[in-house]
């Protein structure tokens, strides 16, 4: 199989599109700058399921107007008789901008009681976890978010309905100083995210064997026939995706089958939620450290006796977005393939924007 040919666009082309494309569904500057912004963070560390295509897209299929965001929303600070915890109504608010905000005032949080949470009711898809912990470990901070999908479309084990989200969790820390890049654990509790199927659709590729299942249940490696997706881990990953069903449950969360589809019912809900924390590294130290190491020392220590006894060649987690990150500098821009630049053309059509000259991208060493 021929390795993918990537061209090379530059982050401000991208931006611009990006920020135009939201703002012409009637998002405010701010909000279209931090869906930008989100979107050329996540492109940069290579992540193609959830990039501006994806947002793009989950915003046309669930609507502006109808089960997805509210243009013109705003976050309702609900009462917290709890100093270091909030309770946020995000009124259907774009995910990132809602996600952003949630993490930095996690971190005000953090600074000051050494832990922090956010949980966020009436909330929409706020794409790839891991770009919020990551940014949040690059400034010296613990995070960890999970929320629930937009849609059921996970399988629970041994069922044969989609009754759960894909439900990632994701994992930040701040191990730059130990290692050069953020230990980022981030993943959907399926066995791929809905978008590395729309992914392999655009590409033409076939899906890895027990990820999905088509509408009779039969497991398939068609991407155009996928209906459903399996947890990872069989039982495992079920209990991980039920995990996020029960906090957005307690937090005000209704049934997964109702999530951003039209209710019949209107005293039902239909949003996801959203839940991060963040964690000051000194609120986790008892200081003892062995041989008079500090707690990055030590960390760095950890991570060698992980990688060590044979097992050099092992990755961590948040090492290919990392590695992913330096090749995009190192072309000077993001990294798209011919098939996700036809994607940004309609994009283009759209906004009535012209088309990106395809002659002035460079391919990608």
């Amino acid at each position: 199989m021929c390795p993918e040919t990537f061209f090379i666009v530059s982050e401000f082309l991208h931006k611009e599109l990006v920020e135009a494309a939201y703002k012409h569904r009637c998002y405010s500057q701010e909000d279209s700058a931090y869906a930008a912004r989100f979107a050329t963070y996540a492109s940069l560390h290579g992540i193609r399921t959830h990039n501006a295509i994806k947002g793009l897209h989950l915003d046309e299929w669930f609507s502006s107007e109808g089960n997805g965001c509210d243009p013109s929303a705003e976050i309702e600070k609900l009462p917290s008789r709890f100093a270091a915890s909030e309770i946020w109504n995000a009124n259907r608010k774009l995910g990132q901008a809602t996600a952003y905000a949630a993490m930095e005032r996690g971190i005000q949080l953090a600074d000051e009681f050494g832990i922090g949470q956010i949980c966020v009711d009436n909330a929409f898809h706020y794409l790839w976890g891991g770009g919020y912990v990551m940014d949040a470990a690059n400034r010296g901070y613990i995070a960890y978010t999970n929320c629930t999908a937009a849609l059921a479309e996970v399988v629970p084990f041994m069922g044969k309905f989609p009754t759960i989200g894909t439900n990632p969790h994701s994992w930040g820390f701040p191990t730059v100083d130990a290692i050069g890049f953020p230990i980022v654990i981030d993943w959907a509790t399926s066995v791929i995210a809905m978008g590395r199927v729309q992914q392999l659709k655009r590409e033409g590729s076939s899906l890895p064997s027990n990820a999905a299942v088509d509408k009779e249940g039969n497991e398939t490696t068609d991407a155009n026939e996928v209906a459903a997706l399996l947890p990872f881990g069989a039982h495992k990953g079920y209990c991980l995706g039920l995990i996020n069903e029960l906090v957005a449950g307690m937090i005000g969360g209704s049934l997964p089958t109702f999530r951003c589809r039209d209710l019949d019912n209107p005293a039902e809900k239909n949003t996801p939620c959203f839940y991060f924390q963040i964690i000051h590294p000194d609120a986790w130290s008892a200081g003892a450290f062995a041989k008079g190491r500090n707690q990055s020392e030590n960390i760095k220590a950890v991570i060698e006796d992980v990688l060590g006894h044979g097992n050099e060649n092992c990755l961590l987690p948040g090492q290919l977005e990392a590695e992913a990150a330096v090749k995009c500098k190192k072309n000077g821009g993001l990294l798209f393939t011919s098939a996700e630049l036809d994607a940004f053309d309609e994009i283009a059509d759209e906004v009535g924007a012209p088309r990106w000259d395809r002659t002035q991208f460079k391919e990608a060493e």
